[in-house]
This record gives structure tokens, sequence and C-alpha cells, in this order.
């Protein structure tokens, strides 16, 4: 949290948190004391992914943000690539900035060879299922222009899970969103252990197929 904050004075930072048995509230809560750009969202239970990206977006809308970014808080994404993805918005005219593994100076840190296998798989089926013309689909870090977002039918998004990241990208682009991909190094997580079941990868897949119809 804190390397977010440092990354831009631009940048407000937003935790939402499902009632994690490691204590994330009560950190947060102790750093807001002496922190007025840090804020959190705090929910009952295990709600998803999907729902707490939605519960960021609206909390910035709601608080008038003119960009709004979401990412990983396991070490996967690094804050400091935020400032670039901030001045490509700036400077091209894009509505969502992507951090992006696989495009030039973009990389993958740390994965096996059956995960790198499995991203490049998802990424090919996103591509190809939902039209999609960018390299990292299943990238969640990434910036949006608010007006895109306001513009976006937030809530007819059906994912609750991790499907939630190509799904915001697909509706994205149905309402003529620009896009740019900024290169990262991306990570493999420094704490806490992977969520992603057998059940997500399914619900990913049928959150795709019925999107393609």
């Amino acid at each position: 949290m804190r390397a977010v904050l440092d990354s831009s004075a631009r940048v407000d930072a937003v935790v939402v948190d499902d009632s994690s048995p490691d204590g994330t509230a009560d950190l947060v809560n102790a750093l807001r004391l002496h922190e007025p750009r840090l804020f959190l969202i705090s929910r009952p239970g295990k709600l998803g992914l999907g729902t707490a990206y939605v519960a960021g977006i609206r909390f910035g809308l709601d608080a008038g943000y003119d960009i709004i970014a979401t990412m990983d808080a396991d070490g996967s994404h690094d804050p400091s690539a935020l400032p670039a993805m901030l001045a490509q918005l700036d400077a091209d005219g894009a509505d969502v900035v992507i951090g992006s593994r696989y495009v030039a100076g973009g990389s993958v840190e740390n994965f096996s060879l059956a995960r790198k296998a499995n991203s490049a798989v998802a990424n090919a089926v996103a591509r190809a299922l939902l039209g999609l013309r960018v390299r990292d689909c299943t990238s969640g870090f990434r910036a949006y222009d608010a007006t895109l977002l306001r513009a976006m039918r937030l809530d007819a998004l059906r994912s609750t899970g991790y499907s939630m990241v190509p799904e915001l990208l697909y509706e994205a682009t149905r309402s003529g969103a620009r896009i740019a991909e900024v290169p990262i190094a991306f990570r493999n997580r420094e704490k806490g252990v992977s969520k992603v079941t057998v059940g997500e990868i399914l619900s990913w897949m049928r959150t795709v197929a019925a999107l393609r119809r």
C-alpha cells in the first residue's frame, strides 16, 4: 500500500477487503490514521474478486476520480508502473491502459512452465472468442478513464470471480474504448496463496463462452 501511494502524488489507494483472516482491515485502518489518501472497503465474507473490482470502481466513480486503476495486492503488480500507465492515458487519449506482460519490454518472472502455458491459452481463448485486440487480456493491472466506466454497463456484468478481468475488457471494447498496453514485469505473488480453483477456471470458461453469444 505504501508503494502504491509513493508511486505518484496523483494516486490514492482503496483496499477492498472481504473479512480477510490475515488482519488486512486492521492494518489498513491503522495506516489510515496517518494517511488521508488511503481508503478501505470492508465487506462481510468472500464475495469474489469480480465484485471487489466493481466495488472499487463504484467507490472511485462516486468520489469523482478521473482515472480508476485496478491491481493485485500480492506483489505481482509493481506500483512503479503506475506513472507510465497514467502518462499513457494523458498522452495518447487512451480510455484503458493495460499493464501488459506480453508486449515488447514486458516479462513474467518466477512462473512455472505450466502457469505460463495456462496464461498463454487463456489469452488466446479470450482474443479468439471475444475479438479482443490486445496482447494481455488477462492482466488485472489496468487504468480506466472514468468517462468510459460511466458509459459501460456495470450493472450488467455477470462475473463474480476472475472471469471479471476479461469481461471488463470486453465491455470496455463494446463501449468503444481505445486501449493501450504498457510493458510491466509480472512477478509471481510475494504474499498469500493463489485462490484460483478448478471452479474458478470453469467459471472463467463459462463466462467467456456466454459473452461470445
